[in-house]
């Protein structure tokens, strides 16, 4: 098969969606399928040809609500005059997507959308924008959704489209397989107590405000660590000013604050040493670092942003905290200190329902989301659909 990806952003850049694609389409084209990825054109990136799949730059930026800026034209012209047998527009509400929408009609492949969540739903802005895409769904081969029971697959049922397949997401088989901590993580980073671990991108949504207070209110020795990339007017300033004072304040003694910006291998390292994932993200669509919590057998506190409550339940490897949600306004939820703090402390206290949370979490990525099987699941979508 002669197989295209679009996605706003692809590696070297790093984040949920590009993870996602990149994963799909490596495995993909490793099984001898020819794989491309129609991506934003990075300064930083030197290949054109990433691991067997080629990469198809341009220079554009934007989506129909705020505007398209760049090669727009030349985009389009290159899905009209490519070839392929499969085109895959990974998220709605950016370029590589809503370029596609206008000409779905002259695209002889076969074309599929996995719309990511659509995080603008409740966004008075993006309001025409939906108004518009029932009928432009109604044109896509195939919509694939990351949960069962979430905005995006709950819009396409509204309208009753009969397009609908669920695949989730996964992690890593080849990053989880192997649990032993060679790197000797808690040392090396002088973490003598328990240990809490969150992971998400500076950008003000990934709840590390509410993290750093739920550890304020922490009444036993505790490390919290922050992985994540800084991002410009996120909150990456005040979670390196909070830890600064923490760590060096007296009325937090035996609490810490790590804010760092690690590697991927050190990332996979800290969720093998973790004692549990404190992930009180505010939006979300299908969280990978659920996934690999569980794969990692590290037990998860969540907020139930995006589909996290159904990931608890699919893997049985992590509790869900209350939150103060708004979702009419915005779709956002905010995770509570205090019920998130007693989930926190159960956990410190509870050794047995921590390892049950992990062992359940573990056996269930084994058996069910891992990235080969889902690979697997996609790539079948693709031969039916063809057939």
């Amino acid at each position: 098969m002669k197989i295209l990806h679009t996605v706003e952003f692809y590696s070297p850049s790093v984040g949920g969606a590009q993870e996602v694609v990149r994963q799909l389409s490596e495995r993909i084209a490793a099984m001898g399928h020819d794989v491309t990825v129609a991506t934003t054109a990075l300064q930083e990136r030197k290949a054109k040809v990433i691991k067997g799949v080629k990469i198809a730059e341009f220079k554009v930026s934007g989506n129909e609500v705020v505007g398209i800026k760049g090669e727009a034209k030349k985009y389009q012209d290159f899905l009209l005059g490519s070839n392929f047998d499969v085109v895959m527009n990974y998220a709605a509400q950016q370029w590589t997507t809503d370029l596609t929408f206008p000409i779905l009609d002259k695209i002889g492949a076969k074309k599929i959308l996995v719309p990511c969540g659509f995080s603008g739903l409740y966004n008075p802005d993006y309001a025409e924008y939906f108004k518009k895409l029932p009928p432009i769904l109604r044109k896509y081969d195939a919509t694939v959704y990351l949960s069962s029971n979430y905005r995006d697959i709950n819009f396409a049922r509204k309208h009753k489209l009969k397009n609908i397949h669920l695949i989730t997401n996964a992690a890593d088989e080849v990053e989880f397989n192997d649990l032993a901590d060679i790197r000797n993580f808690k040392a090396r980073f002088g973490i003598k107590h328990y240990f809490i671990l969150t992971v998400g991108s500076h950008t003000g949504n990934k709840g590390h405000e509410e993290a750093i207070e739920v550890l304020k209110k922490f009444p036993l020795p505790a490390t919290l660590m922050i992985i994540g990339n800084p991002v410009n007017r996120g909150c990456y300033v005040y979670c390196r000013t909070a830890a600064t004072e923490i760590n060096a304040s007296s009325s937090f003694p035996y609490k810490k604050i790590l804010v760092l910006d690690l590697p991927r291998s050190e990332t996979v390292a800290a969720m093998k040493s973790a004692d549990v994932l404190l992930f009180l993200s505010n939006i979300e669509a299908s969280p990978l670092v659920l996934f690999e919590a569980a794969a990692a057998g590290l037990p998860f506190i969540s907020t139930n942003a995006g589909n996290s409550e159904e990931i608890a339940r699919w893997t049985g490897g992590g509790l869900i905290t209350k939150t103060d949600p708004d979702v009419e306004v915005s779709g956002q939820v905010i995770a509570r200190t205090d019920p998130t703090l007693k989930l926190l402390l159960r956990l410190r206290l509870n050794p047995l329902l921590r390892h049950r949370l992990g062992r359940q979490g573990r056996s269930a990525w084994q058996s069910r989301f891992t990235w080969e099987r889902v690979t697997k699941q996609y790539l079948k979508l693709y031969e039916e659909l063809l057939r």
